[in-house]
């Protein structure tokens, strides 16, 4: 009767839901986030017309405090005005899309998802649960490209959790160059990519125990099997008449 491993279910369980949750990450535009109090003046006559609409459109000559919530991803950026509808949302530009560190964090994040994706196949191949015995070493392989995946991942997350209130800075004015009063913090989407690349880790090292073959219970003194045996060879076995020996999978 067939039989798949604990270590393999725990790994091709893990490691798609690792999948999803970077994939997620990686698309969403929440990994910082902020909120700047602006002062409406007369330079800020566009703003109060795209606000009218909303009711909170300030009086011509008067000065009006609005909270903008601005928060940031690796290829998006948006712009809200609390306790409104109104957003706006724009591909990354200007000093933040030019940063190196982004741009590292950008290509750990692809090469997790691309590594990930290819060892969940393998995984899925080795797994094999429609036969009685799985292919070993090809669902290892795969649980081995996960872990690097979760790595790189992990990697690209330290990175930008470590700049994260620097990246996209002017580094001759300290600060932002579009929002000098805006006070950056670790957001939703950078917590979903932490938890993904965590299960990835531990759903491919779930799945690098199928390197280790289980030993044969009726043949202790033999090396690793893939069977308990039909094998001929086990001493223990062949030595006793009186033992019935079954075919199961390890």
């Amino acid at each position: 009767m067939m039989h798949t491993p604990a270590s393999m279910v725990m790994g091709i369980v893990f490691a798609p839901l690792g999948l999803v949750l970077v994939f997620t990450a990686a698309i969403t535009p929440q990994w910082r986030e902020g909120k700047a109090r602006l002062n409406i003046g007369g330079s800020g006559f566009l703003l109060r017309t795209g606000l009218k609409g909303q009711g909170m459109g300030a009086r011509s000559g008067s000065a009006e405090a609005l909270l903008l919530l601005r928060s940031d991803g690796l290829w998006e950026s948006c712009l809200q005005v609390e306790q409104s509808e109104l957003k706006q949302c724009w591909p990354v530009s200007g000093l933040y899309q030019r940063d190196s560190r982004v741009r590292l964090v950008q290509g750990l994040v692809l090469s997790s998802l691309f590594l990930c994706g290819i060892g969940i196949l393998l995984a899925c191949i080795g797994v094999r649960c429609w036969t009685d015995l799985p292919l070993r070493r090809v669902a290892a392989s795969g649980g081995l490209l996960v872990v690097v995946a979760g790595l790189l991942s992990l990697a690209g997350l330290g990175v930008y959790t470590h700049n994260l209130r620097r990246l996209g800075m002017d580094p001759s004015r300290g600060v932002s160059n579009r929002f000098p009063q805006l006070n950056l913090n670790a957001a939703g989407s950078l917590y979903f990519g932490w938890l993904g690349s965590c299960l990835q880790v531990l759903g491919g090292s779930a799945l690098l125990f199928s390197f280790k073959r289980p030993r044969c219970p009726a043949c202790p003194s033999r090396q690793e099997q893939t069977v308990c045996p039909a094998c001929r060879s086990c001493p223990e076995v062949t030595s006793k008449t009186d033992v019935d020996v079954y075919e199961v999978s390890c």
